[in-house]
């Protein structure tokens, strides 16, 4: 039985979805005016995993992934390059699609644009004024008002007086309450026409809170199973989504907008979360520069999901070098993956990946496995492996083309090492020893190794 740690229950709790055999799914999506940093791929290759493991686990899930592609950082962004929103937020969804393509990140079932979803915005907000949560204040903005929610703060388990406390949320004139957020923001004579539209309050563009609450619920119910996205979104995001939802509500229609709520941890640098407020942030590409792709995901999945995720280059070189070892285990077994789930390795895995998705746990079976397989040299072996890592979208590449891949060395491209090769081998036909040592710790000095076999040299980089 699938566990879950369910936030607002701060329990690990049984997953019993709402369908039979089916997953409604909702993860918070990136914001689309700059490039994806390291914490927005964690959040992508999480929730990919999760989707793949209830994939794996018989059921059929529905996910949805949303873009945010009009808020005050996108217009302001778009006004600095000249141009237009949409012309800025296509450009940055290919980019945010180029990324999580490399990472291996299948594409959600749905990735709704917030500006493709401002009816139903209306409509949710226009249910929120029937019934009493939203008003018009002294500026023009619709905003919810907090102190008529009774669940407001059982997600982030933050009373209102805490909250007040400590002067969490700026005041806006206008409003009835400094708790108070928007939902629909009056438009300003000097933004463009892009970004306004005619509502019962007048023109104006949507508050951010409100676009998960109406993209969600028009795409998966009012009431589903899973809702995921990164800590930081816990509060105000998250709570405020469930007071919009949970208000909006009919009382028969149970009072529930989602059953688990999970969050992945932060990426941190020098212990501090990595953001682009802070300016600690290392976008996708840049790191890809570097480091192959599959190492940056197998490197965010070794970690479990809800804990800190410490980035440095040292621990990306570590998980180069682990995976290096698995990838080396597969060297010259061309089997196709296959998974025995009545094997002990394959139930180790599914234990831990049962137990709230354990990964750590997991890939410990994962080397075990590659262990077994070094002594054994069994192709059947070799398929289990493959395909019980293939469940976490990883090992499914020619292990020689992974153990090659990488940044070039200056002036050492495959053909520049294949000659170097070529040159070692004659020398040592020639018995010159020395020169085809010298060349063996050439290569070595600058990360390639060469391993001499009875199918002659092959290399990879160290």
């Amino acid at each position: 039985m699938l566990k879950i740690h369910n936030t607002l229950t701060r329990t690990i709790q049984e997953f019993v979805p709402i369908e039979p055999g089916k997953v409604r799914l909702y993860v918070c999506g990136m914001t689309v005016y700059d490039y994806c940093h390291l914490g927005h791929g964690r959040v992508m290759v999480v929730f990919d995993m999760v989707t793949r493991w209830l994939r794996a686990s018989g059921f059929q899930v529905t996910y949805v992934r949303n873009i945010t592609d009009i808020d005050d950082k996108i217009i302001k962004r778009a006004a600095e390059n000249g141009e237009s929103i949409r012309e800025l937020t296509d450009r940055f969804i290919a980019f945010m699609h180029e990324d999580a393509d490399a990472l291996g990140v299948q594409r959600p079932d749905h990735e709704p644009r917030a500006t493709e979803f401002v009816p139903q915005m209306l409509d949710l907000i226009g249910k929120l004024e029937e019934k009493g949560y939203a008003y018009l204040a002294g500026n023009n903005d619709v905003c919810y008002s907090v102190r008529k929610f009774a669940g407001y703060g059982k997600l982030s388990g933050k009373s209102l007086e805490d909250l007040r406390a400590g002067e969490r949320v700026d005041v806006m004139e206008g409003k009835q309450d400094p708790l108070d957020f928007v939902l629909w923001k009056h438009a300003k004579p000097e933004e463009s026409a892009e970004v306004k539209w005619e509502s019962a309050w007048g023109t104006g563009r949507p508050g951010w809170h409100i676009e998960c609450s109406a993209m969600s619920s028009q795409l998966l119910g009012d009431h589903f199973d899973i809702h995921g996205g990164g800590q930081d979104l816990q509060f105000p995001h998250h709570e405020n989504e469930i007071a919009q939802s949970e208000g909006a509500m009919d009382a028969n229609e149970g009072d529930t907008f989602v059953n688990y709520w999970m969050h992945n941890g932060f990426v941190r640098v020098d212990n501090e979360k990595m953001s682009k407020s802070l300016g600690n942030f290392f976008t996708i590409r840049d790191i890809l520069k570097k480091y192959d792709a599959e190492v940056v995901r197998f490197f965010i999945l070794r970690a479990h999901y809800r804990s800190p995720l410490n980035y440095s280059d040292g621990h990306l070189d570590d998980a180069r070098a682990a995976l290096t070892r698995l990838y080396t285990a597969l060297k010259g077994f061309a089997v196709a993956p296959s998974i025995d789930w009545n094997e002990a390795h394959a139930q180790r895995f599914k234990a831990a990946m049962d137990e709230d998705f354990a990964t750590p746990e997991a890939m410990a079976a994962l080397f075990d496995l590659a262990n077994e397989l070094n002594r054994t040299k069994d192709a059947k072996t070799a398929a289990q492996l493959k395909g019980l890592a293939g469940v976490l979208g990883l090992l499914q590449r020619d292990p020689v083309e992974f153990l090659q891949a990488g940044p070039a060395a200056e002036g050492l491209d495959d053909a520049a090492i294949a000659a170097r090769i070529a040159a070692r081998v004659a020398a040592k036909k020639a018995k010159n020893f020395a020169e085809a040592d010298r060349i063996r710790d050439e290569l070595k000095a600058a990360g390639i190794v060469l391993e001499d076999g009875p199918g002659g040299t092959i290399w990879r980089r160290g």
